[in-house]
Order: C-alpha cells, then sequence, then structure tokens
C-alpha cells in the first residue's frame, strides 16, 4: 500500500509541474516584454514611483518572504494584517501571535533593520481582531550642516500601528478593513537647525480588503483555489511640519490567486501569484533641451513643467489614487511597467515542514528589483519558526543576501501546553 501511495505521489508531480513551469515561463516572458518598452522614444527611461515612509512596502515576514513577496491569497496566518487582512476571519485557531525580525540592506550598512509583531483573537466562528506593530530603525546617521559644522549623530525611525478587523460575510467570502498610525522621525532626536521647521512626520490610514476561498474538484483529487484583493495605506499625506516637507503613502493594490494541490493526506503544494500597484501619482519628469529645440520651445516645456510639478506637490492623495492608472509620461505601456509581480511555491509535509521558493519582478524602469527566493519553516502544536533568503538577479542590488526570521505562536498550544 506504501508502494502504491508513493508511485501516485510520483506520477501526480510529474503531472502537475510541467503545468506551473509553463504558467511560470508564460507569465515570466509577457511582463519582461513589457519592460523593453519605451517611453517617449528613450528605451530604459528610469522612472520610479516615488513615496514616503517605503518601509510599509517591504514585506516583513519569513514566510510570505521566502515566496517572492506574496501573500493576498495564502492561506491565513498571524502576520495577514499586512498581506490581506481579510484572511484572518478564515484562520483556524482561537489567537496567535508571531515576531519576525529582517536584518535590511546589510550589504550596505550594518545598523538598519525591521521588526514585525503582529496578533490576532477569533470572536466566535466568523470575526477576527489583530493587532501589529513595525519598526523601522535607520542606525546611526551623521548630520552635518556643512563641512565647518560639528558632526551630530542621529538615530531616525519609522514605526506603524495598526487595528485590525475582519469578518465572514459569505461561505467562501470575508472582508477586512485595518486603521493605521504612522510615525516617522528621521532627525531621530538630533538637535540640529533644521529641527524648527522639520519636525516628525504624522499621518492616518486605512486598509481595506477581500479574501474568497473555496474547494476545487479535480479528476485527480480535491484542490482548494483562493483569491485575495488588499488596498492598503489609502490616508493622509505625512507632514515633517509644513506644506513643503510632504510626501504621499505608498498607497498600494495587492491582487492574488492561489491554488493548493493535496498529492496525499501528507503532502500538498501551494501555487501563489500576487501582483502590485502602486497608487500614487507619477512625478513630473524635468525636461532636457533638445539638440534642435529652440529656446522658446523648451522655456514653454519648463512652464508646462513646474506647472505639472504644482500640481503635484499640491495634489490630493485619493484623488491621486485614480489618476495613478494614467498619468505615466510614456502612457499605457509604461503604467504597465509600474505593475509588479510574484511567483511563489509552498510545499507542505504533514503541515508540519514547509518549503518555499519564489520570484519577485520590478521592470527596470522603477526599480529593478528581481530576486528570487527560497525558504523554509517547521511547526509544531505551540510555535512555529520560519527563514527566507533573498537571491538577487539584477547585479549591485544591495537586497541580496536578505535574511528574514519569523517566529509564531498559538493560543490553543499554549493552553494546552499549561493543561488548560
Amino acid at each position: 500500500m506504501q508502494s502504491l501511495f508513493v508511485t501516485k505521489k510520483i506520477y501526480m508531480m510529474k503531472k502537475l509541474f510541467p503545468s506551473i513551469l509553463v504558467v511560470v515561463l508564460l507569465f515570466g516572458g509577457f511582463f519582461n516584454a513589457l519592460a523593453e518598452t519605451t517611453i517617449d522614444g528613450e528605451a530604459n527611461a528610469f522612472n520610479p514611483i516615488t513615496s514616503g515612509v517605503p518601509f510599509l512596502s517591504i514585506a516583513p515576514d519569513a514566510r510570505g518572504g521566502g515566496m517572492g513577496d506574496v501573500g493576498a491569497a495564502t492561506t491565513p496566518d498571524a502576520t495577514s494584517s499586512y498581506w490581506n487582512p481579510a484572511k484572518y476571519a478564515f484562520i483556524s485557531g482561537a489567537g496567535g501571535a508571531s515576531l519576525s525580525y529582517t536584518p535590511w540592506l546589510r550589504k550596505l550598512v550594518k545598523d538598519i533593520d525591521l521588526a514585525y509583531l503582529s496578533g490576532f483573537y477569533k470572536i466566535g466562528d466568523v470575526q477576527a481582531v489583530a493587532m501589529s506593530m513595525r519598526y523601522f530603525s535607520l542606525g546611526e546617521v551623521i548630520i552635518r550642516k556643512d563641512e565647518t559644522s560639528p558632526a551630530m549623530t542621529a538615530k531616525p525611525y519609522d514605526v506603524a500601528v495598526d487595528a485590525t478587523y475582519s469578518r465572514i460575510l459569505a461561505e467562501n467570502f470575508s472582508m477586512g478593513v485595518s486603521l493605521r498610525f504612522i510615525y516617522s522621525d528621521l532627525l531621530g532626536g538630533a538637535a540640529t537647525e533644521d529641527a524648527e521647521t522639520l519636525s516628525p512626520g504624522k499621518a492616518v490610514a486605512a486598509d481595506i480588503s477581500a479574501y474568497y476561498g473555496a474547494p476545487v474538484t479535480l479528476s485527480s483529487g480535491e484542490g482548494f483555489a483562493a483569491a485575495g484583493l488588499n488596498i492598503s495605506n489609502i490616508g493622509s499625506k505625512i507632514s515633517y511640519g509644513d506644506d513643503e516637507n510632504t510626501a504621499f503613502l505608498p498607497t498600494n493594490l495587492r491582487l492574488g490567486g492561489s491554488f493548493t494541490y493535496p498529492f496525499d493526506p501528507y503532502n500538498k503544494i501551494s501555487v501563489n501569484l500576487d501582483l502590485n500597484k502602486l497608487l500614487v501619482p507619477s512625478r513630473p519628469v524635468a525636461p532636457t533641451q533638445g539638440d534642435d529645440e529652440s529656446d522658446a520651445d523648451y522655456a514653454l516645456r519648463v512652464s508646462d513643467y513646474e506647472s505639472s510639478l504644482s500640481d503635484y506637490n499640491n495634489g490630493d492623495p485619493i484623488s491621486g489614487i485614480f489618476t495613478s492608472f494614467s498619468d505615466a509620461p510614456g502612457g499605457f505601456s509604461e503604467e504597465l511597467q509600474e505593475i509588479m509581480w510574484s511567483l511563489g511555491l509552498e510545499y507542505a509535509y504533514n503541515n508540519q515542514f514547509f518549503a518555499r521558493g519564489g520570484y519577485f519582478h520590478e521592470s527596470e524602469n522603477k526599480g529593478n528589483r528581481k530576486y528570487f527566493t527560497l525558504g523554509a519553516g517547521f511547526k509544531l502544536n505551540v510555535l512555529s519558526l520560519d527563514v527566507a533568503y533573498v537571491i538577487s538577479v539584477a547585479q549591485t542590488n544591495p537586497l541580496d543576501q536578505t535574511l528574514r526570521f519569523s517566529l509564531a505562536f498559538t493560543l490553543d498550544g499554549i493552553k494546552q501546553m499549561i493543561g488548560e
């Protein structure tokens, strides 16, 4: 009987993996082709989307980080507040908590890191509440007003605190909402002349999310398909003391799908895909005078640029969400380049041991983040431990060799351990 299970498992893996590989290659080839498009006739025009407090866009945990930064539709866990808060309503267990740590940009500096603490609690069978906190330390920074002024040491940092509510609205469908307070201290306590005009930045934001998951019957067995949507960081601009020191929050649209297939009662694999687009207006590109362009025509373009820049700086973040779909200087082809995509695989044995891999892709014109990820984890009744590792594809990428660690606890496991 055991040999029959093994033979069947190998047979199903041989049938399934070619299909997965074809999807990966076709999908990757499509978006790589988009990266070759031109912007205003110039190939490889570098024009990334910029925003304030970019730490809000850093994947904080090792599970999602080990699968190429996917999580919109993966199975719920304690870190769902970042990926898709709506998933909490379907999470198993009465409650749990997770602590994650990421040494950030260690190829450049040694003291930048991200810490992430999250926890949830189920209310009955259809509701859940959660809280999380992200703390991003920029290490020690030396500040000088000029070459002759004395050096001062600052320790800038960013922090965000979230509160989440999630509820099942139909048999297979849930929605969630998160409220977020953001605090950013760029001076880090240093007493400088700029401290009079540059104060710590503050902002409030919200996430709106949805999740759908249902069994799928196949000729070879029953799988599970899911889809997720999360629009995060919808809110005010972050202000550092006056109207001249403001920035858009990294409002982001995340759309994902997931399919899990069990080979037998002990082995299963999931294929996950996420698409991301920053819902932030494109900053106008400063013009350069052409060789055959008259001074008058160039001055007219400079005037248009200054007007567009003023509209950008004074723009409303809510209206910016809608204009972000059509304001790229290169038109529709550049809008498509703003879509980041990631593919991730997760293999689970007996829901205790996990092996993960993934790929993240961002257009060369929009930041050029391209990297593979590897991850592993194990899970017991009380706790689980996950690790992830980044392998950069783009040369001289400071994200290369980034490690993530996550440690999670379950309330049910703790109660069982203490005998309640």
